[in-house]
């Protein structure tokens, strides 16, 4: 933290422009060694100076110099960006001058570690920096600002001043229990106290794990028996002829892959080899493989021959599929069918061949997945698995906290629960933490953010 940090902090390649960005206590006095036509120790803060980098007497490129002093900036520490062409070689060359005067490359995500360290982000607002550079949709996006803007550490925020408010007093009925004017704390109180903050957090919980899919995208298997019509649906959602077609049972044998967006939400859309019992190797590694993708999948396409009667290849894949987010697909609507689909939930018929029941297929996905509730709600929500699961560890710390009252256990034994809740909902925040859980989050950023 007392060193100055450099990083090429836009995309390596071709472009317009580059930045090369310094932080640290010597960012300004570095460049200003490579920076000849004006002294930047001496100009205004959150300014631009137009002029070229230097290595000794050669000129490397012609530049705008931003200098932004502490505090007002990203990181709370001195930051000059160096504005430079986009080529490879002169941004490449650029940070070699910087590193060659003092500065040291920075690590993937220090940057944002230093504006957390120092206080100017917490931790949901710095993970929320990262979601908002990797979002893959409108969507992610708007859950990603609402994070940079503080909406989900304001809410975790007031919920611990609640838990402080209730361990405070609390601690003065313990302490001074002989005092008249004291609100006494009475076990139906900490009860309704407890359940409302029950409620609240499971409910952000719950909301939360339904639009993490707004971040990651739904995983979205396509599954069925040979020959039924898997990889035209594919084709048909893609919109391009992604997967071979043919008649021949068996010709998918592999995943085949691609990507659409539904109302701003991203689908990762897999067709499936067909399964059935085969002894063709190949084949039955394919098979397995789609038994496997059923298990990691969020939503399941089950495609059935609407013309032919269930198999006992059908029935092993509604048995296998029964517990997950399923939509029966029954496929070529256009024939006659000879399926019994009453007892069949979330189904849609469709005709591969012309688009038939496309529009309804998309339709009830959104149903399912609550997109028309993520357009009309704001945004406040836990945005990844450590936000989650701590406040899982947080919600059953009040179910220990209001276990211990249904046994009339001493008051101490519920506050010490509520005390760790209140402490696992800081851990989401960053107001307390581990070095080695800060480490391992800020490594997954991109170096120079």
């Amino acid at each position: 933290m007392n060193d100055t940090i450099v990083a090429i902090s836009t995309a390596l390649g071709v472009g317009a422009i580059s930045i090369v960005r310094l932080s640290g206590s010597e960012a300004i006095s570095i460049a200003n060694k490579l920076f000849k036509e004006k002294d930047l120790t001496k100009v205004k803060t959150h300014t631009i100076s137009y002029g070229h980098i230097y290595d000794n007497e050669e000129i490397i490129d012609e530049v705008l110099v931003s200098v932004m002093k502490a505090p007002k900036t990203f990181t709370t520490e001195d930051i000059v960006e160096i504005n430079c062409h986009g080529g490879i070689i002169a941004t490449n060359k650029v940070l070699e001058v910087c590193l060659k005067n003092g500065a040291r490359l920075a690590d993937r995500g220090e940057f944002t570690k230093r504006a957390f360290l120092n206080g100017r982000l917490d931790l949901v607002k710095s993970e929320a920096v990262m979601d908002l550079i990797e979002s893959k949709s409108d969507e992610a996006r708007k859950l990603a600002l609402s994070g940079l803007k503080g909406n989900i550490s304001n809410l975790i925020e007031n919920f611990r001043k609640n838990l402080l408010n209730l361990l405070s007093s609390i601690e003065v009925n313990i302490d001074y229990p002989e005092y008249y004017d004291i609100e006494v704390i009475t076990i139906e109180k900490l009860n309704t106290e407890i359940n409302k903050m029950q409620k609240q957090l499971q409910s952000l919980i719950s909301e939360s794990e339904n639009y993490s899919h707004i971040k990651n995208g739904l995983k979205t298997v396509i599954v069925g028996r040979p020959n039924v019509g898997k990889s035209s649906i594919l084709n048909n959602l893609l919109q391009e002829e992604k997967a071979i077609v043919t008649d021949i049972a068996g010709t998918t044998r592999d995943i085949v892959e691609g990507e659409i967006y539904l109302d701003g939400l991203l689908l990762n859309i897999i067709d499936t080899a067909g399964i059935r019992k085969t002894k063709n190797i190949v084949e039955k590694i394919g098979v397995n493989k789609s038994f496997t993708m059923i298990e990691e999948a969020d939503l399941v396409l089950v495609v059935l021959n609407g013309n032919e009667k269930l198999t006992q290849e059908d029935q092993e894949i509604l048995e296998k599929t029964k517990d997950k987010v399923r939509i029966i697909v029954i496929n070529k609507a256009d024939l006659k069918h000879n399926l019994e689909l009453s007892q069949m939930e979330n189904v849609i018929e469709t005709s591969a061949l012309s688009e038939e029941g496309l529009n309804p297929l998309k339709n009830k996905i959104k149903e399912l997945f609550h997109l028309e509730k993520i357009k009309t709600k704001d945004y406040t929500y836990l945005a990844n698995t450590r936000q989650i699961s701590l406040a899982k560890k947080a919600y059953q710390s009040l179910l220990e906290a209001k276990l211990s009252l249904e046994k009339n256990n001493p008051i101490d034994m519920v506050e010490i629960d509520l005390k760790e809740c209140f402490d696992t909902l800081g851990e989401i925040i960053g107001i307390s933490y581990s070095d080695e859980i800060i480490d391992n989050l800020f490594a997954n950023f991109c170096v120079g953010k």
